[in-house]
């Protein structure tokens, strides 16, 4: 496991005794959550990217999808 950071938040106390009563690893779900959300907004904004890429290039979606999808096929 790679080198940690202490992360500390408020919430609730009867939030956090119920998760602790249901078993729920507040840690593991944390880490989840923000895995999760950091690709999400990489993934954002890549998209939001391409997508100004491709007007500056006069090409849309679909035919960049299309384009890239067919040079695989020639690999």
């Amino acid at each position: 496991m790679g080198s940690t950071a202490v992360l500390s938040v408020r919430i609730k106390r009867e939030l956090k005794e119920e998760a602790e009563e249901l078993g729920i690893d507040i840690r593991g779900l944390v880490e989840k959550a923000l895995r999760e959300e950091i690709l999400k907004v990489k993934r954002e904004r890549f998209r939001k990217l391409l997508e100004k890429a491709l007007k500056n290039m006069d090409i849309s979606v679909e035919e960049w999808v299309e384009a890239v999808k067919e040079s695989r096929r020639e690999r």
